[in-house]
């Protein structure tokens, strides 16, 4: 098989994941002073999961803003998020996690370490696959909902409990950054310091497990597949069923027989990596002989 090609994708998506998490988190005087940007950037959310809790971070990360409509003391309900996310949901599916999210991007250079990989029975991954939905739904939705306090008050649960990436970074920089913080770092810092560290080392030996098991954005994004305008097109005619599009695929899709699966990343190693330029991304509607649905 020819490496180049999927080499040089590869490269070039680890360039734009890198260079949208700097201009995602540009506010430099925050890692500087140990505070949070609380500028008019920050009522508008960025595409990805990114923490807004980190120094530098000038958006609002969309899972945070969405908790943040839901544990308000009246709940409201989040138009302007679930607008936003269903937009980009709509347009391109989850080509942001392939491309534009900084976590995924860790994780990636994670599991780049030479070890010897493990393989998830294939039994277990598909059931591992749905966790996702159940934090979107259940963590994410219904329990900022359900569980109030005698305020009426609620919390964001992933965020405080769950997401890794917020310990990432915001936890730990506030922490080193501002002595203020420290005192605060309790059984909850603690916690979520474990969470951080079981990712870590899972992305040593798995290719981006809280994408593939935990992300609540993943989820949302990857409902849209199927009729979001950028997808994966699959020329029956030139596909020579030869499985290397299926053998490069991180994350267990065989674009053959589902080319918009909803766990798909958009990252396009298996466009690159087709010999017979069988596969392409296009927002068009294709002729006959060229489908984008999907077969089980």
């Amino acid at each position: 098989m020819d490496r180049k090609p999927l080499a040089g994708i590869s490269r070039i998506r680890k360039l734009v994941q890198s260079g949208w998490g700097i201009l995602q988190n540009g506010w430099f005087a925050g890692f500087a002073s140990g505070e949070i940007y609380n500028g008019p950037l920050k009522k508008f959310c960025v595409p990805g999961l990114n923490c807004y809790s980190c120094p530098g971070a000038l958006g609002a990360c969309p899972i945070g803003s969405m908790q943040a409509f839901l544990t308000s003391r009246r709940v409201r309900f989040p138009f302007y998020v679930l607008g936003f996310l269903m937009g980009i949901g709509v347009l391109a599916g989850r080509f942001i996690c392939g491309w534009l999210c900084l976590f995924g991007l860790v994780q990636e250079l994670l599991y780049m370490i030479p070890v010897k990989k493990w393989t998830i029975p294939e039994k277990a991954d598909k059931i591992l696959r749905y966790l996702k939905y159940v934090v979107l739904f259940g963590v994410v939705i219904l329990m900022p909902i359900i569980l109030r306090d005698e305020m009426g008050m609620s919390a964001p649960f992933f965020c405080k409990y769950i997401c890794p990436a917020g310990m990432l970074e915001g936890g730990i920089p506030l922490l080193i950054l501002n002595k203020a913080m420290r005192p605060a770092a309790h059984f909850l810092y603690i916690w979520k310091l474990g969470i951080l560290l079981v990712v870590v080392v899972m992305s040593i030996f798995i290719h981006r497990p809280f994408c593939k098991y935990i992300c609540p954005l993943g989820a949302f994004y990857g409902m849209f597949q199927k009729i979001s305008f950028l997808k994966l097109h699959v020329n029956s005619d030139s596909c020579i069923n030869c499985g290397k599009c299926a053998s490069v695929c991180h994350m267990q899709v065989n674009p053959v027989r589902n080319p918009n699966s909803a766990e798909c990343i958009r990252c396009g190693e298996c466009v690159k990596t087709c010999p017979a330029g069988a596969l392409h991304f296009s927002v068009r509607e294709q002729k006959s002989g060229i489908r984008h649905g999907s077969r089980l």
